[in-house]
This record gives structure tokens, sequence and C-alpha cells, in this order.
């Protein structure tokens, strides 16, 4: 999540072993996030991160790593700053791409972003969505918010099946994968894996906790 502290974070992550790394732009009903993520949401705007503030976080911690770095957010925010505005001004702060959760695949096709499909999806909705991803398509494995959760989802295995089917862009798994055994049993599976709360959690106790919870996932996808 975007804030003060977030530069040093990212550097840590990175230096634990993240490919890529994701930068939550905070919103104030943030209907995808479970619990974590909206506390963290919460204390960001708490502590006056809004757009603008985001987006030098974001060119912050461009100066530090080269990996990509991906904004995510929701669609009122984009609507609020400007959408051509908002893509404009990210990438010239070091986006390297996009996600806005509540946005469907089929609106906004001019906006470059990572796109998100689930267990629900539809084989239509998921070849579309393939189609107009930037990159790799987000793998939401369970239906639900996001969090740690004590077991991977069930959905998963038949979601990146169908996927499979469908396209031959690279699979990031998300939602619901917090421990090093989780992302390793999901890897078998996807091509990557996302990992927000557990990793949000590690970052509470600083960069060096976060550095070392991302070792640990980076040491068993290896």
């Amino acid at each position: 999540m975007a804030g003060a502290e977030t530069p040093e974070l990212v550097s840590a992550a990175v230096a634990g072993g993240a490919d890529v790394v994701e930068l939550g732009f905070p919103f104030s009903v943030p209907l995808a996030d479970g619990p974590v993520i909206r506390r963290a949401a919460e204390r960001a705007l708490a502590g006056g991160m809004r757009t603008a503030a985001c987006l030098e976080c974001l060119r912050e911690s461009r100066e530090r790593v080269e990996v990509p770095l991906v904004p995510m957010t929701y669609a009122a925010l984009l609507e609020t700053y400007g959408w051509e505005r908002f893509a404009t001004d990210a990438a010239a702060a070091g986006a390297s791409s996009l996600i806005v959760a509540d946005l469907p695949a089929d609106e906004r096709s001019e906006l470059r972003r990572v796109q998100l499909v689930a267990p629900t999806s539809s084989d239509e909705r998921i070849a579309l969505a393939a189609e107009r991803t930037d990159g790799w398509l987000y793998l939401v494995t369970l239906t639900g918010t996001t969090g740690a959760r004590t077991e991977l989802s069930p959905e998963l295995a038949p979601l990146v099946e169908r996927a499979r089917r469908l396209t031959r862009v690279p699979l990031y798994a998300g939602f619901g994968i917090s421990t090093p055994a989780q992302a390793a049993a999901s890897a078998e599976l996807a091509d990557g894996v996302v990992v927000g709360a557990a990793a949000l959690l590690a970052a509470e106790e600083g960069p060096a906790a976060l550095g070392r919870f991302v070792a640990s996932l980076r040491a068993a996808l290896n």
C-alpha cells in the first residue's frame, strides 16, 4: 500500500526475490479487499495518501528498483482523477502496467492494464480478458475478497485448466495465497503467484521482515 515507508519496503521485497511489485493506491470502498488490505488503505488515507502522493510514492519506488511496478486501485479513483491523465501520469512515474479491480474487460479498452478473471467468469469473459490483458492474466483463485487463507482454494486448478484452453498468455494466481507452501502449490499450476495480505502483514513489522517473508516465498518457488 502506498505510503511514506513504501519505497523502502519495495526495495526490501525486491531484495527478497520479488519479480513484480504491486502498489495499492488506496480507495475508501475497496470491494475486492479483505480486512488486512482494507486496514492498510484506511491507514494510507488517514496519512494523507491521495492520488498525487501515491504517484510520487511510485516515482520514488521506481528510482530504487528495476522490476515491474503495477499500481492497483479502483475505477472511481481514475474517474475522479481523469482516465487519460492517470494513465499518462502513472507511466511517467514508472508504472509498468495497471490493475483496476472493478473495471470489466469490455470497458475502457484503451486503458492498458492487467485483466482479472475469477472462477465465476464465463469462458467468453476469460477469452476477452486474455485478449485485452497487458502481459499476464490475473487469476482470482476464489470467490470472495482478498486475505490470507489456511488452505489453497480448490477453485484454482479448474480455473487454470479453463484459462489454458483459451489463451497462451502467462497466468498469475492471487487472492488467498499466503504461505510458502501455498505459493509452491499454486506455482505448479500457474506461471506466477501474487501474495498480498500476507505480505502486508509482514510489512507491518518493517522492511527486514518483509524481505525475509518474500525470500521464504522465493525459496519455495525455486
